[in-house]
């Protein structure tokens, strides 16, 4: 909930249809003395908080997207045959060399 300078908060909602799909979203005023005022008081921010967090999650999601990108890119190698006709091996299935099948 977004908290205005003059007291009115900002309330997110959204409209479904009877069998559950979403129709839309929107904001919805509340204002001081309405029902539900005071429970969505505790839970608001400012609009400067707002885009405070709004700044701050934009630039961490963009170090855990690269982190997951490096994560990605790693497994995707790991998965990857080495020459063409290949094919991965788990790491409990071996290399499938013949001197490794063989138990003579």
């Amino acid at each position: 909930m977004i908290r205005l300078t003059d007291g009115t908060l900002r309330v997110p909602q959204s409209l479904t249809s009877d069998d559950g799909r979403l129709i839309g979203n929107a904001y919805v005023d509340v204002v001081p003395g309405e029902p539900d005022y005071d429970r969505w008081l505790a839970e608001s921010v400012t609009e400067e908080e707002h885009a405070e967090r709004r700044r701050r999650w934009r630039e961490e999601n963009d170090d855990l997207e690269r982190e997951f990108l490096a994560f990605k890119a790693d497994a995707e190698a790991r998965d990857t045959p080495s020459a063409p006709g290949e094919t991965a091996a788990s790491p409990d299935e071996g290399s499938g060399h013949a001197d490794e099948q063989d138990a003579r």
